[in-house]
């Protein structure tokens, strides 16, 4: 798969909306208004009483009917199954495609498709497949196959792989591998092993290795290790990536050797892949093996090259983040306290304020890793070389604290007075998590992020004496905040909660990012005599919120649940759509991203232009970011 430009690919990021390109109409007059009425339905989620269907199946025009078919698909109502159906066997191979698109949106819905549709669906899918000649319709076809995951769809990608070398050997395999991360490995466990290997041998095209690469990965088979180790050298980065991630899930001690050269690739993605890789499996190590655990000395290599950070190549930090973010076992302190150490001697040098800024970040997501480890919040209390500010650091450990888990910290610590054996780990005889009683006293701390930060550590490790001022932040000013303290309160069980949670509640329709929040505390907290309120939602006009309450209400009562589909009135309010050509300039610390908006999403572009003028964006941390793939902003909280 080809890399994007930076500003393409964080482009294609900003606009989260489903993007299909349908050649222009070139019929002037009432033509041009039905495609404008379309755009108006699908962007209420209407089916216009009837006449969306009618021109999805019916209309003359092949551009129309293509149009009014991507609007089913992205409105995603089960009831226009039929109309998708008939859509596959139309003879203008423009409505066809976009048919297939449609089949793949429905197969992704909010709310799954009953198991008699996706079976019905199934059908006509592999039916079209089997006849159909033109090849951009071909591969739309294996694409929604693959969203679809059924074990039919599974059967006819798997007849597609062969011959490794055919145009349909690589969209196949990645639409096994979208059918793998959607339903599990197991799914795909039909597939023989000698095809999904011939697909990443070097002779094949890039994009045929890249697609046995991301199957091989999402399938998780033990015995596909040789293969993986294989790919892992590929002279693509893309398909090193895949192999080296898939290497990691199923890989071991054993394969050290394969992945330790990997810490220095030189595209960082690779790298991160490697070092997230054998963190995994240092979490493995025998606890008599200390710090000479072979990934461990593996990872030790990556202490020098935090002075490529300093001389301004932040790339360099990449591996280093994946190890911290991923986490180590407690014999890993001295290669965490020699990392500290490299970052603290290559700040002393840092070419920039970039650097400077790069390894105080470092620092603490590594002091956080350490504390990660304890339990305890401790490193983070220092971290940064004073250039990370106090609710930076705060609200980064208490996330990490959260997930301490005493069974990884047992599992690791050396047992100083039991002689050194061969024999497999001890069994777990850990205690449970203590609570963390560490973060009620932040619980009023004069910054948002630290308050949800420690309403994060309490739902994973819940203290008694947090109910109090978890209740106070409930009825708070900040709907972020009293969100996760409602759902916190649900973890504690606090009974004398309930009042300030269905408060909360009554502002969902009016806020409905409160929803799932509120949702999962009115179950915790009421049980069954939640239901009559989240039935209300099922009728909510946000499809998140009627999302929120039909898992909610299917939690509760053990039968299936669906909403409604519910229209937007007419006159909902949206900014207007985005001129053609319009740029958006994304001014950060690192330099310019400049985005050109797709012409064919008017009115996500339109969103982001009317955001953009009210200043939405001004001050907005850009918290994710894998080079070449992705850059994601916005409120980490």
């Amino acid at each position: 798969m080809a890399r994007l430009p930076a500003a393409v690919s964080t482009g294609l990021l900003l606009l989260t909306t489903c993007v299909r390109v349908v050649p222009p109409s070139d019929v002037g007059g009432r033509p041009d208004r039905v495609l404008e009425r379309i755009a108006d339905w699908e962007d209420r989620r209407s089916l216009g009483g009837g006449e969306l269907v009618r021109l999805a199946t019916s209309a003359p025009d092949a551009v129309i009917r293509g149009r009014a078919l991507r609007a089913l698909g992205r409105i995603q109502d089960v009831r226009t199954l039929d109309a998708v159906r008939v859509g596959l066997t139309a003879p203008d191979a423009t409505v066809r495609d976009e048919a297939a698109f449609a089949a793949g949106e429905l197969a992704l819905s909010w709310e799954p498709l009953p198991e008699a549709a996706r079976m019905a669906l199934s059908e006509s899918l592999t039916m079209a497949e089997s006849t159909e000649a033109e090849p951009t319709v071909r591969i739309t076809l294996l694409e929604s196959l693959g969203k679809l995951a059924t074990p039919g769809a599974v059967e006819v990608l798997t007849a597609r792989l062969s011959p490794p070398d055919g145009a349909w050997a690589g969209p196949a395999a990645k639409a096994l591998g979208v059918a793998a991360r959607k339903a599990g490995g197991p799914l795909v466990a039909q597939v023989p092993l000698a095809t999904m290997v011939a697909l990443t041998e070097s002779a094949r095209p890039q994009a045929v290795r890249y697609g046995g690469a991301y199957l091989l990965a999402t399938a998780k088979r033990p015995e596909a290790v040789p293969a993986l180790r294989g790919c892992a050298g590929d002279v693509d980065p893309d398909v090193r990536a895949h192999c080296v991630k898939g290497l990691g899930d199923v890989g071991g001690a054993a394969d050290v050797p394969v992945l330790a050269p990997v810490l220095a690739d030189s595209t960082p993605r690779v790298a991160a892949e490697a070092a997230r890789a054998l963190a995994k499996w240092a979490a493995k190590c025998q606890a008599e093996e200390g710090p000479q655990c072979p990934p461990l000395v593996a990872l030790a290599t990556l202490v020098p090259q935090v002075k490529q950070v300093a001389s301004g190549n932040a790339a360099w930090g990449h591996p280093l983040l994946a190890v911290a973010q991923q986490g180590l076992p407690v014999s890993a302190q001295p290669l965490w306290i020699n990392l500290r150490r490299a970052l603290a001697e290559a700040d002393r040098v840092a070419t920039s304020e970039e650097a400077h800024a790069d390894l105080a970040w470092l620092d603490c997501r590594v002091a956080a890793a350490m504390d990660r480890q304890t339990g305890e919040l401790k490193q983070v209390q220092g971290c940064g070389f004073g250039r990370v500010s106090e609710p930076r650091r705060l609200s980064l450990g208490l996330h990490e604290v959260a997930k301490f888990t005493p069974v990884l910290a047992a599992a690791s610590a050396p047992n100083k007075g039991a002689p050194v054996s061969a024999a497999a780990s001890p069994p777990n005889t850990a205690s449970p998590t203590p609570g963390a009683a560490f973060a009620v006293p932040l619980l009023d701390h004069a910054s948002p992020l630290v308050r949800g930060a420690a309403l994060d550590a309490l739902s994973e490790r819940p203290v008694p004496e947090a109910k109090a001022p978890v209740r106070a932040l409930i009825a708070g000013d900040d709907a972020v905040v009293a969100a996760l303290a409602a759902s916190t309160a649900g973890k504690l069980q606090d009974t004398e909660a309930l009042p300030a949670v269905e408060a909360l509640a009554a502002r969902v329709p009016r806020e409905p990012d409160l929803a799932e929040s509120v949702a999962g505390a009115l179950v915790a907290l009421q049980g069954r005599a939640a239901e009559p309120r989240l039935r209300e939602w099922l009728h909510h006009p946000h499809a998140n919120v009627r999302r929120v309450a039909a898992e909610s209400l299917t939690a509760l009562t053990g039968a299936p649940v669906r909403s409604a589909n519910v229209e937007l009135p007419k006159d909902t309010y949206r900014p207007p759509a985005a001129p053609p050509g319009t740029t958006l300039t994304l001014r950060t610390r690192k330099g310019d991203i400049t985005v050109l908006l797709e012409r064919d999403a008017p009115l996500t572009g339109g969103n982001l232009v009317a955001l953009a003028k009210q200043g939405y964006f001004r001050g907005i941390t850009f918290h994710r970011v894998v080079p070449d793939f992705v850059a994601q902003g916005g409120d980490p909280r």
